[in-house]
């Protein structure tokens, strides 16, 4: 059986991200998805996320999250980061 490879990801969202349900959106579907991790509002509009999954689930959850009504992505920034162990859950922060 292949195991599939978890991965964590630091990703920046550009664009009509705040005040439009994001955080609540990506804390739903992520943790439908089975993902770990959190998401904030950041001080410039943006909001930033990491996510701890595989990249298929990671992917479904950025695509999930275009579909959005209001939300509007412009851009994305993202990093690979090391895997968190023991990370139980998906959290909303501030």
């Amino acid at each position: 059986m292949n195991n599939p490879k978890i991965i964590r990801k630091h990703l920046q969202f550009f664009g009509r991200v705040q005040e439009v349900g994001f955080r609540y959106s990506s804390f739903s579907i992520a943790s439908e998805l089975g993902l770990t991790g959190w998401v904030r509002n950041e001080w410039d509009g943006s909001v930033e996320m990491e996510v701890q999954g595989t990249e298929e689930k990671i992917q479904k959850l950025i695509a999930m999250l275009d579909k959005r009504p209001f939300i509007s992505i412009q851009q994305i920034e993202e990093e690979q980061l090391p895997i968190i162990d023991n990370e139980k859950k998906f959290k909303m922060l501030n």
